[in-house]
């Protein structure tokens, strides 16, 4: 009984709170009284404050309704730039589940830690795959990605983003050029430290007429990854049978 009363009684006074709001508001849209509150500084800064208010409502809303999207597309264009430097036929897997993360301080990759994707056939990891940066391209950073076989190979590697000059330092791209072909099958076995260079430097890698900032500084960062992978090889492929 005393609990049923006590609900009514909060009922109660529930309504009647909302009814009082509700006639304070209905007062204080009335036009005469806005019209009073308008030259106030505190009516200008709340009503900024509310539309502030709404703006964040909104833009929270259509994070959470795009962020499922953006992540969804993210996800396919990495699966996307994987699968260009690892052929399917190497693995049986999904690259994108099946990956460990491995520490790149001293790596100079670009990230403290980077995700090694691994490629499996029958269980066995037959190649892996990761993303690195050449932090000091000519205009900025160039972000990388590289598919390496078991044996230290090179499968393949594409440029995912950069801003070098269209033109000169854009034939990075495989759209632009074939230039970043010429890295298939090289390793740190089958050319010395030297030979890791592009021509202008002694090396066996060609630059482009009018920018050689650009090649230079992706072979250096192909070379940084190769060490990558070797130094921490017994590690990646730790749990391949």
């Amino acid at each position: 009984m005393n609990s049923t009363s006590d609900s009514k009684q909060m009922a109660n006074k529930a309504r009647l709170w909302l009814e009082r709001t509700k006639q304070q508001l209905v007062i204080w849209l009335e036009p005469t009284h806005l019209e009073q509150l308008r030259p106030k500084l505190e009516f200008q800064t709340g009503v900024l404050a509310g539309f502030a208010l709404l703006a964040a409502i909104l833009l929270g809303l259509a994070d959470l309704a795009t962020r499922g999207v953006i992540e969804l597309r993210l996800q396919e264009d990495l699966q996307a730039n994987l699968e260009q430097v690892v052929p399917p036929s190497l693995h049986d897997n999904n690259l994108l589940t099946d990956s460990v993360l491995i520490n790149s301080a001293d790596a100079k990759l670009g990230t403290e830690q980077t995700e090694v994707y691994l490629a499996k056939k029958q269980g066995e990891i037959s190649a892996v795959c990761f993303k690195f940066v050449a932090p000091d391209g000519y205009a900025g950073p160039i972000s990388l990605v590289m598919g390496i076989a078991k044996n230290g190979e090179i499968l393949g590697v594409r440029v995912i983003s950069h801003v070098e000059t269209p033109g000169l330092g854009d034939k990075i791209e495989i759209s632009k050029s074939k230039w970043i072909l010429s890295f298939n099958g090289k390793s740190l076995d089958n050319l010395t430290l030297e030979q890791w260079s592009v021509k202008k430097d002694g090396g066996v890698f060609d630059q482009f007429s009018g920018a050689t900032i650009t090649p230079r500084k992706v072979v250096q960062a192909i070379k940084r990854g190769l060490d990558f992978y070797q130094q921490h090889q017994a590690e990646i492929l730790a749990d391949s049978p």
